[in-house]
């Protein structure tokens, strides 16, 4: 199977100007043979750059409310258009779309945005994985997800997950997917080759998967001319710099098969082979012969969760009060 990490730049809080070079990138993937095309984390509309390097952490204060306020406006409802759209793409071109995104609440916590990492398969099925613990001052923009999503889907016969960022460092959220017989994961992270270059190996080698790394870049030219904070942000971007890519795909043994280490835009293609994952699971396997469910077990609640649980009584007979009878 091929596979793609897309190393892409948001149009900074522009959710429809981001959507079109998405768009643009699962076309030029399916063009060169992926079954598969991934995105970085949040990349629609763009993760929250600004919270470390403009106070984030401020109470009550004007700049990260009304930043807060355009992040909400232009994060993602699911299901909604673009949803549509991607599933109409992936039918129509055979390729299964793992896209990072802020996903806006619809109905309960309409306030509040999840990192969600969107997997749509060929034949239109989707799955989204709320962020499990937004990491750091990600907590101010993000609130925490559940274990709904934690699930694998399969793309051309293969097994694929998918985690955000730093839940791959999560020992449990890894053997939640390894349980289900998963054979590549998809990371997706906003953009360092740091992030990207330990675990990715690491977890290629602890599940014997395949691993595709896909990572952002953000330059001071992605920052909207009126977006809040927009001088703060360029001044602080080194070398003109916010985030500057580490997209990568991993071999089961932990080989690097290919990198994208400079921060540029682009596809990084590999082409995978099961056969080596089968190779691998010959003297380790963490969910077969090299576990112990007698001694070592995990519960995983996949429910999605809701903040208010009504409870109305049957209806009763018309013009009856069910309090009085």
């Amino acid at each position: 199977m091929r596979v793609a990490a897309a190393q892409f730049a948001p149009v900074l809080l522009d959710r429809a100007a981001t959507f079109e070079k998405v768009l643009a990138s699962c076309r030029e993937a399916a063009d060169g043979g992926a079954a598969l095309v991934a995105f970085p984390e949040t990349a629609l509309p763009g993760y929250p750059s600004w919270l470390a390097r403009t106070g984030g952490a401020a109470f009550d204060d004007s700049l990260q409310k009304r930043l807060h306020a355009r992040y909400l406006d232009q994060a993602v409802e699911l299901p909604g258009p673009e949803l549509e759209t991607l599933r109409g793409l992936a039918r129509e071109r055979g390729l299964a779309i793992v896209l990072g995104l802020a996903e806006r609440g619809r109905r309960a916590g309409r306030g509040t945005l999840w990192a969600t990492a969107l997997f749509v398969t060929p034949d239109g099925a989707w799955q989204a994985h709320r962020k499990l613990v937004p990491t750091y001052e990600e907590r101010l923009a993000w609130g925490p997800g559940d274990g709904h999503g934690l699930c694998v889907q399969d793309v051309a016969g293969w097994r694929v997950g998918a985690l955000n960022c730093w839940e791959n460092w999560m020992p449990a959220a890894r053997m939640a997917l390894y349980a289900q017989g998963e054979e590549l994961r998809v990371s997706i992270w906003p953009g360092s080759p740091a992030l990207t270059r330990d675990i990715s190996r690491f977890t290629a080698r602890e599940g014997r998967v395949y691993v595709l790394a896909a990572s952002g870049v953000l330059r001071a030219e992605d920052l909207p001319a009126d977006l809040p904070a927009r001088d703060a942000l360029v001044e602080s971007a080194e070398g003109g710099l916010l985030h500057s890519g580490g997209s990568c795909i991993v071999g089961p043994d932990g080989a690097l098969l290919a990198a994208l280490d400079e921060p540029v835009e682009g596809l990084l293609f590999a082409d995978l082979d099961r056969e080596r994952v089968l190779a691998e699971r010959q003297n380790f396997d963490p969910m077969g012969h090299y576990n112990r469910p007698d001694v070592f077990q995990l519960q995983v609640d996949r429910r999605r969760k809701a903040p208010v649980e009504f409870r109305d009584a049957p209806p009763g007979p018309p013009g009856v009060d069910p309090e009085l009878g």
